[in-house]
């Protein structure tokens, strides 16, 4: 029996992986396991955090990064590699409380960085729970 061997993700700029656009729980696996050094950790906490405080979550990458959402409400979250650090974006982030302090160009969206060893997995579910509440994005 011949095995077959699976090329690792190449990782684009700040280490961030580079998955192909698919839905369901392989491609964010993927996704997770090529994220670099600690992050991998942190990516697996995060994975697990959302997967235990919303059961019926539906997952998928985008733009080679994990979104999370429900069924017919939308995406409420995702996260992105960079290269000190892990965005996690709260895609309806101004109607958390206490808000996410990151903000940008988009009036809603509200994002945290979690450096190494500073994943405050309280606060994280907190805000998880609040955003798989609300109604989410429906860009894609």
């Amino acid at each position: 029996m011949t095995s077959k061997k699976v090329a690792k993700p190449t990782l684009l700029a700040g280490g961030n992986p580079q998955i192909a656009k698919a839905d369901g729980d392989a491609p964010v696996q993927a996704y997770v396991a090529a994220m670099p050094g600690w992050k991998s950790d942190a990516g697996r906490r995060i994975d697990n955090l959302i997967t235990s405080a919303v059961p019926n979550v539906r997952k998928a990458v985008r733009w080679n990064s994990p979104f999370y959402g429900i069924e017919g409400q939308g995406w409420f979250v995702s996260y992105h590699v960079f290269t000190r650090y892990i965005k996690v974006t709260f895609l309806n982030g101004r109607s958390l409380c206490p808000v996410p302090p990151g903000s940008g160009k988009d009036k809603d969206a509200r994002w945290v960085d979690v450096y190494e060893g500073e994943l405050d997995e309280k606060q994280m579910v907190r805000w998880i729970r609040q955003a798989a509440a609300l109604p989410g994005w429906r860009g894609f």
